[in-house]
């Protein structure tokens, strides 16, 4: 059993994407979940994952073996590289998290290109800024309207709380990472989720996610151990925990009342 990962950048330890990131897959095969869209990457398929975007990663061996590319274009990087080569842009219309990436002989070539440099386990600075000049001039050759993605510095637009944290409320990012999301100061963003929702965002994400649980649980016999990662608790524990305090039993309590009503 194997697993290589070759990655230029920083990769966030949030399910949330902090810079634009170039996905490859060598072997293996990657699904992704936006909070409202699936996507999946195959061998020899690749894609872009759009910044300020919440995902989860959910990764498939193939013949026991999953190995990926990762580049992250940061907009030091980005705004060096504009300037250098003068980038025109246009708005950009698409809205999906994870963009598809034509396929062209150049990309796969590219990679594997690659692969020399990881031979002491990171890529040299130096090589990883011209690697990387490299990759965007392919991507934006073969598709010119990227520019209109990777050259807008914008920060989110203001949007609707309620909306937005009923479809990523599973998601496990901090609430700093939340109001950001969503266009607001973090005192903003506590002021009008109290405005919306009359609780605070810990306890209302708290008390959302265990009823969430319940519900996958008792109906559609889900087992605790495989659903607390998804809604966005870190420990069977804490999550055991919190289900009691609010429930009155723990997850594996309810478990075995289902089954024992199902005989």
């Amino acid at each position: 059993m194997s697993e290589a990962n070759y990655h230029i950048g920083t990769i966030s330890p949030e399910q949330f994407i902090a810079e634009h990131t170039f996905m490859f897959i060598i072997k293996g095969v990657m699904h992704l979940y936006d909070g409202s869209k699936n996507y999946t990457l195959k061998s020899g398929e690749c894609g872009l994952a759009r910044k300020n975007r919440l995902a989860r990663f959910m990764k498939e061996k193939e013949n026991n073996e999953l190995e990926k590319v990762f580049v992250f274009f940061d907009e030091k990087f980005l705004r060096m590289f504009q300037e250098k080569h003068n980038v025109k842009t246009t708005k950009f219309n698409s809205n999906e998290t994870i963009l598809h990436i034509n396929k062209n002989d150049l990309i796969p070539n590219f990679v594997h290109s690659l692969l020399p440099y990881y031979n002491h386990g990171k890529i040299n600075e130096a090589f990883a800024d011209v690697k990387r000049e490299e990759l965007l001039i392919m991507l934006l050759q073969e598709q010119p309207e990227l520019a209109g993605l990777f050259f807008d510095y914008g920060i989110p637009q203001k949007i609707n709380i309620e909306e937005f944290m009923n479809r990523n409320f599973k998601f496990n990012v901090t609430i700093e990472r939340f109001a950001y999301l969503t266009g607001r100061s973090l005192s903003a963003f506590k002021r009008d989720f109290k405005a919306i929702f009359n609780e605070t965002p810990s306890r209302w994400l708290i008390q959302k996610r265990l009823q969430e649980a319940y519900f996958l649980i008792d109906k559609k016999n889900e087992k605790p151990t495989e659903i607390y990662l998804d809604l966005g608790f870190e420990a069977l524990s804490h999550f055991s925990f919190a289900f009691k305090k609010l429930f009155g039993l723990t997850p594996s309590e309810l478990t075995e009342i289902k089954k024992n009503t199902n005989r």
